[in-house]
C-alpha cells in the first residue's frame, strides 16, 4: 500500500507548493489527479517517485519510507524520454540489466506485444510517431513489475483518437500485474474513463480539494463516464473557485 501522510513541500523562495497532503492508495488501484495550474500535482509525483525531498510529512510503500528513487516505483513523463542511440526493445529493456539475458527478452517481448510494436522492435525511436514512442515509453515502465506505476500526463500532447488507444494499451498491461497507478491529468474526461478514484487539488498551496470513487471504473458506460465528467468539472470549478475568494492578506 503507498501512504501519504501529512505531505508538504516549500521551495527555496518560500513558494508553498503542497501543504497538508494525506492520501492512501490500495494495491491495484488506480487514482487520477485533476486540478487547475499550481496546484502541486507534477510536484507531488516528483516527491512519491524520490526525485525531490520533501519539506515535512512522509510517503510510505508497504511501511518502507520513500526518500529516493525506489525500485518499486515506476514513471512515466509527459515526452517519452528514449534514448536515441538505443533501439526500441533496448529502451524497453533499459531497466532490466540487472536480470537473466533470456528472462529480459521474454519480459521486453511481452511487453512489447502488449502495446502492439513486437514488429518495431528492431527501429530506432526516430523512425517511431509520438504515439508510438509514448507506447515505448509506458512498456518500459511496466516491464519491471513496478509495485506503483506514476504518470505525468503522459498522453497531453497527442490527439484524442491516438490517446484513447493508449489507454487500451495502458490498462491491457495493468491487467496482468495490477500496479497501483497515480495518474496526474488535466483531461476530467481521461480520468472519469480510467481512476478507480480521482483527487481534485485545489492551488495555492496545493491540497486536496475532494475525492471522487467512480461506480463502475472502466465499464465503457458511456452515459456513467459523461455524468462522472459533469461532476468532476463542477469540483474542479469549485477548487478554483475557493482560492479565488480567499480574502487578500492585511497589510
Amino acid at each position: 500500500m503507498l501512504t501519504i501522510q501529512d505531505l508538504s513541500k516549500t521551495y527555496a523562495d518560500g513558494t508553498q507548493a503542497l501543504a497538508g497532503l494525506t492520501l492512501s492508495l490500495a494495491p491495484g488501484e488506480i487514482v487520477a489527479v485533476v486540478g487547475g495550474s499550481g496546484c502541486g500535482k507534477t510536484t507531488l509525483l516528483r516527491l512519491v517517485a524520490g526525485l525531490d525531498t520533501v519539506t515535512t510529512g512522509l510517503i510510505r510503500l508497504d511501511g518502507a519510507t520513500i526518500d529516493g528513487p525506489h525500485p518499486g516505483l515506476g514513471l512515466v513523463f509527459q515526452e517519452p524520454r528514449l534514448l536515441p542511440w538505443l533501439s526500441i526493445a533496448e529502451n524497453v529493456g533499459f531497466g532490466l540489466a540487472h536480470r537473466p539475458a533470456a528472462e529480459r527478452r521474454t519480459r521486453v517481448a511481452r511487453a512489447l506485444d502488449r502495446v502492439g510494436l513486437t514488429d518495431h522492435a528492431r527501429r530506432w525511436p526516430r523512425e517511431l510517431s509520438g504515439g508510438q514512442q509514448q507506447r515505448v515509453a509506458i512498456a518500459r515502465a511496466f516491464v519491471a513489475d513496478p509495485q506503483v506505476l506514476l504518470l505525468d500526463e503522459p498522453f497531453s500532447a497527442l490527439d484524442a483518437v491516438t490517446r484513447e488507444d493508449l489507454h487500451r494499451h495502458l490498462l491491457a498491461l495493468w491487467a496482468e500485474t495490477r500496479p497501483t497507478i497515480v495518474l496526474v491529468t488535466h483531461d476530467v474526461a481521461e480520468a472519469a474513463a480510467l481512476a478507480d478514484r480521482v483527487v481534485v487539488m485545489r492551488p495555492h498551496p496545493g491540497c486536496i480539494h475532494a475525492t471522487i470513487a467512480i461506480d463502475a471504473p472502466r465499464s465503457g458506460d458511456a452515459a456513467g463516464q459523461l455524468r462522472t465528467t459533469g461532476a468532476l468539472r463542477a469540483l474542479l470549478d469549485q477548487s478554483l473557485a475557493t482560492v479565488t475568494r480567499r480574502p487578500a492578506p492585511a497589510l
